[in-house]
């Protein structure tokens, strides 16, 4: 899963990061290098954390929507992080069926993505779910921001 993450540098100090997708979460490093790194650690201490509190993996946004950190002066990257170990604590196997052509495009469509099939499907899933029940103001989702 991509991350976003803004970085910040004052003339004076070492590399500053927050990732706004997962509030609490921030890192720094001397370098830009070292920085977007231990953003990656930061991140995944974060999800291992929420992991065993029986917390879900939230779904993160476009950079776009981070506007009061683009305002701040924030370098916007991606950090991708496997976040299937964490994910996996809380997941339930189904048997579910499927055409066989369905099955193959998904397959070929998870493979070019570089995910397995039941990672290509849970995304696909929270998707359509997020786009035919968007969510009403005032109303928790699993969404952050």
């Amino acid at each position: 899963m991509l991350f976003p993450i803004f970085i910040f540098k004052d003339n004076d100090s070492d590399y500053g990061v927050v990732a706004p997708g997962l509030p609490g979460c921030f890192s720094s490093g001397r370098s830009y290098e070292e920085a977007i790194e231990n953003a990656r650690e930061a991140i995944e201490l974060h999800l291992e954390g929420m992991a065993a509190d029986g917390e879900a993996v939230p779904e993160q946004r476009e950079v776009d929507h981070y506007s009061d950190e683009l305002k701040a002066g924030g370098v916007a990257a991606l950090v991708e992080v496997d976040t299937s170990a964490y994910e996996a604590r809380q997941s339930e196997r189904v048997n579910v069926s499927f055409p066989k052509p369905l099955l193959s495009k998904i397959d070929n469509a998870s493979r070019k993505l570089g995910m397995t099939r039941s990672g290509f499907l849970q995304r696909a899933a929270k998707k359509y779910i997020g786009d035919v029940f968007p969510a009403e103001p005032g109303r928790k989702t699993n969404k952050t921001g």
